[in-house]
């Protein structure tokens, strides 16, 4: 597949390692308990890409480390211009000069989520500064104008399983859901963020066999077109990757960031097993 990869500009963005949030209230569930629960950034420790994403005793969990810059416009240029799979280095601290990649995008809190090995995490501080050598936004498929891609690196793109076939692309992934549960980021723009799989139909969970969804996941949405804000669409199809864990709220739970989209059905995605970071980059 011919894209303008060759054209792309490679920027430094950073931000650093940021703090858990937390509050005195809780907040109540789809179910109406009231529940404490550990929320978004700070290091996680036990949970990164290839792992489960759904049951862990948390809301929406970020695996591995959460960085954003304190500044919100200097921010937004690190959240849009950094893309999926692009390259991370550690600028201070006991961990400085070790690298990991991009690995997802959180919507409201604005966190870019990175991967980093175990032993470089147990060397990350609150506060680190971590660098991202940013490209890939504006990537396009020369000979498929109307399909769009978002947050995707150039690395990533030669990494997955797509190939072409009777004028579409066919694109391997983990798991296809429906646009009818999306949830929480429906409207927003896409060059940032992510929006929810909402898992509170227990019978469209199984038909789709969503319980077993990890981090890293490459997904397709169906009937969904996230080319510019996110929307339902007959016909559109979104290819995506899981970035976040489940929720107990209602409209939330586990996060889309878009990689490729189209409003035509032009995008036939298949079920590949392996399609997730951990395999691609890691493995």
């Amino acid at each position: 597949m011919r894209t303008n990869k060759e054209k792309l500009p490679i920027v430094s963005v950073s931000g650093t390692v940021w703090h858990p949030k937390g509050g005195e209230r809780g907040r109540m569930t789809a179910d109406g308990d009231v529940v404490w629960l550990q929320g978004t950034g700070g290091i996680t420790y036990n949970a990164k890409i290839g792992d489960p994403c759904i049951g862990w005793v948390a809301d929406h969990l970020e695996p591995g480390v959460s960085v954003r810059h304190k500044d919100d416009e200097f921010n937004q240029a690190f959240s849009i211009l950094s893309c999926i799979g692009n390259e991370a280095t550690v600028r201070s601290g006991d961990a400085k000069g070790e690298k990991g990649f991009v690995t997802g995008k959180h919507g409201g809190c604005e966190h870019l989520l990175i991967h980093f090995a175990q032993e470089t995490l147990e060397k990350l501080n609150i506060s680190d500064v971590i660098s991202v050598k940013a490209t890939g936004q504006g990537m396009e498929f020369l000979d498929y104008p109307e399909i769009k891609m978002r947050s995707m690196s150039p690395a990533l793109l030669e990494k997955m399983n797509i190939y072409e076939e009777n004028g579409k692309l066919k694109i391997g992934v983990a798991k296809i859901a429906p646009a009818k549960i999306m949830g929480s980021g429906i409207g927003s723009v896409t060059a940032r963020g992510d929006y929810d799989i909402t898992m509170f139909d227990e019978e469209t969970v199984q038909e789709y066999g969503l319980s077993s969804l990890r981090f890293g996941d490459i997904v397709a949405i169906t009937n969904a077109d996230t080319r510019f804000g996110r929307t339902f669409k007959t016909g559109a199809c979104t290819i995506g990757v899981i970035v976040h864990g489940d929720s107990k709220f209602a409209g939330h739970g586990p996060g889309v960031t878009t990689l490729i989209t189209s409003s035509l059905p032009l995008i036939e995605p298949f079920i590949d097993e392996k399609a997730n970071l951990a395999e691609y980059f890691l493995n």
